[in-house]
């Protein structure tokens, strides 16, 4: 009897446990109650992740891949990757965290894509045939012949300057631009320390410090990230 009763208590204090380490998850991230919903079968928990999350996801993917359908697209396969994989998730993770990095390696495997094909690079897609990246920037209409001008300028001049930067640098400082990301998150996406985060962080923004010197009067990376990439939130 006794060793009955201690198996059960051990038994008790095991959930226990595991209702306070989920507890605590859930407090720290606002996204893990719905997503452990989502593991069990519920649509409507995942859907709620959808659109609390999906623009930010499409900004992020179209600053890599600026064809703003194809953005789109990669962004609905990365809630389908992400509905597909759910019972991988574990709440260890921010769900935020998880979701970017399964945006970024199917971000990756297109602009692999793109790669083996000259006429489809990244440059390329800036005069596309259905005009997609061409309406983004003509969507920005010039109100003024001073400031609106200039900020237009920066915002394509940024732009390709992170465009050309090594691609964990570009995410790096892409996912930067996310009230919600912190630097752990992105270490966890980048799969490195918070140390070699920080050291990428800091040289992509020295990269491009230098390289927009020319159009910006401070050279200071500040002005062109809230220029050309306001926060999602």
């Amino acid at each position: 009897m006794g060793e009955e009763t201690l198996a059960i208590d051990r038994n008790l204090v095991g959930q226990a446990v595991f209702v306070t380490v989920t507890a605590m998850a859930n407090a720290n991230d606002p996204d893990a109650d719905l997503m452990l919903r989502a593991k069990e079968g519920d649509r409507a928990a995942f859907e709620e992740l959808v659109i609390r999350h999906q623009q930010a996801i499409i900004n992020f993917i179209y600053r890599s891949v600026p064809d703003l359908q194809e953005a789109e697209d990669l962004a609905q396969n990365t809630f389908v990757q992400a509905w597909k994989a759910r019972q991988r998730y574990r709440i260890s993770a921010k769900f935020t965290t998880w979701l970017f990095t399964i945006a970024r390696n199917l971000t990756l495997n297109e602009l692999r894509r793109r790669s083996r094909h000259a006429h489809e690079s990244i440059d390329g897609t800036a005069g596309d045939e259905d005009g997609q990246t061409a309406r983004q920037f003509e969507d920005r209409t010039i109100k003024d012949a001073g400031e609106e001008v200039l900020r237009t300028e920066i915002e394509q001049r940024v732009a390709e300057a992170v465009a050309d930067l090594p691609e964990n640098q570009r995410t790096a400082i892409l996912l930067c631009q996310d009230d919600d990301v912190s630097y752990e998150d992105i270490a966890a996406v980048l799969g490195c320390s918070l140390s070699a985060t920080k050291s990428i962080i800091f040289r992509a923004r020295e990269t491009l410090q230098e390289r927009l010197k020319p159009f910006l009067k401070t050279g200071e990376w500040s002005a062109a990230s809230s220029a050309t990439f306001p926060r999602t939130r």
